[in-house]
């Protein structure tokens, strides 16, 4: 069993800076999906076992950066020129894997965290 824990979201301005974190143990791979009201969850970030292979969705390209600790096993997501459509819960999401390997789609992982709310106001 993989025990997810989130933490890191609030209530940011325009162009603000946020970063969340999400803490787990083992041979995993992570993501972040985000989920506004009303809308389907969508992929944000992922990271490899290793961290060294990252995908990102469109939408945050060149603003969010995802990272990992590989001592302590945390991962962050580094979200920079926040927008308010970028107002949403934020789950972090891991399964196990192998190294080189990647996943962006929800079904593909099996650990999921609580959630953590991001707010962006305009």
């Amino acid at each position: 069993q993989v025990h997810l824990v989130e933490s890191g979201g609030g209530l940011v301005q325009t162009g603000d800076s946020l970063r969340l974190s999400c803490g787990a143990s083992g041979m995993i791979a992570m993501g972040w999906f985000r989920q506004a009201p009303g809308k389907a969850r969508e992929f944000v970030a992922s990271i490899s076992y290793g961290g060294t292979l990252k995908r990102y969705g469109e939408a945050v390209k060149g603003r969010f950066r995802v990272s990992k600790d590989t001592d302590t096993s945390i991962v962050y997501l580094q979200m920079n020129n926040l927008k308010p459509e970028d107002t949403a819960v934020y789950y972090c999401a891991a399964r196990r894997a192998v190294s080189g390997a990647i996943y962006t789609r929800e079904e593909e992982y099996t650990f999921w965290g609580q959630g953590t709310q991001v707010t962006v106001s305009s």
